[in-house]
């Protein structure tokens, strides 16, 4: 009897052990405590480059507000060519008395941008900054304005989430510096399904298709060049074995298994506990 009494222990224990998860697998920046004893540089590039398709928000300012008519015309050019669209737009006054006018355009598929009057620019690979550059430059080279300020704002950044979180979805971009744990976040974290070693970020480098492997329990993860997300970029968590084991008709049957025989176990102990004294 004792030697049953032993079995039905050992057997509830394999049962406990199986359901403890070491925490390395689950605690993120290992090593980051003594990597980080001093300032570290950030080296990756985090600002967003301009592609075809993507949305952009012109703002044009200047002293004279007459001039500014040649840009209300709210035109959106869409990959396939031109066309009206709804896209937001303003005339306003700014802080030191200039006008100001602002409306969304769609960069094409050759990458550029086409503004009333002034027409094709290029500004696919360039930041919102040098973007606003080279358009200001070019309203100065058609003598339309002399004295121009133009802002140029991303409007569709959006990074997809799939695999195992806790919320899959497609998360707009705020900001032009968003990290993949910005974006996981947003996401409710990784499941308790998910492989912190296994993020995989893909995204479109001039053509090409690139995939990065990021192990969040890692401290290195900062150094990744998929750790800034791009618009457009997809994040995929992996799930573990346990998930595939989950949904398997002999897990099943072993969850409810290891139940009985971890309640027996107990009724069992304390019957021979008490038979005891």
């Amino acid at each position: 009897m004792k030697k049953f009494y032993s079995i039905l222990s050992v057997l509830a224990l394999a049962v406990m052990m199986c359901s403890c998860v070491s925490t390395k697998k689950i605690v993120y920046f290992q090593g980051a405590d003594s990597l980080y004893t001093q300032a570290q540089q950030v080296l990756q590039q985090y600002e967003m480059k301009l592609k075809p398709a993507d949305q952009i928000m012109v703002k044009v300012t200047c002293s004279e507000p007459d001039l500014l008519s040649v840009f209300a015309q709210d035109v959106v050019m869409g990959s396939t060519g031109g066309g009206r669209s709804n896209s937001s737009s303003y005339l306003s006054s700014g802080a030191s008395g200039s006008m100001s006018n602002a409306y969304g355009y769609t960069i094409t598929n050759d990458g550029y941008v086409v503004l009333p009057s002034i027409g094709k620019v290029y500004v696919a690979g360039l930041t919102t900054v040098d973007a606003a550059k080279v358009i200001e430059e070019k309203i100065k080279e058609v003598n339309h304005i002399s004295d121009p300020g133009v802002t140029v704002n991303l409007l569709n950044a959006r990074v997809a989430v799939l695999g195992a979180v806790k919320a899959p979805k497609v998360v707009n971009l705020t900001s032009e510096r968003n990290t993949v744990l910005d974006v996981l976040s947003q996401c409710g974290d990784i499941a308790d399904t998910g492989l912190r070693q296994k993020i995989k970020l893909f995204r479109e480098v001039e053509g090409q298709r690139m995939m990065y492997e990021m192990d969040l329990t890692k401290s290195n993860v900062f150094e990744s060049p998929g750790y800034y997300v791009q618009q457009n970029d997809l994040i995929y968590v992996e799930p573990n074995k346990s998930q595939s084991i989950k949904s398997s008709a002999f897990y099943t049957f072993w969850t409810a298994g290891a139940t009985i025989i971890s309640t027996l176990a107990t009724v069992t102990s304390m019957i021979f506990l008490i038979k005891n004294n």
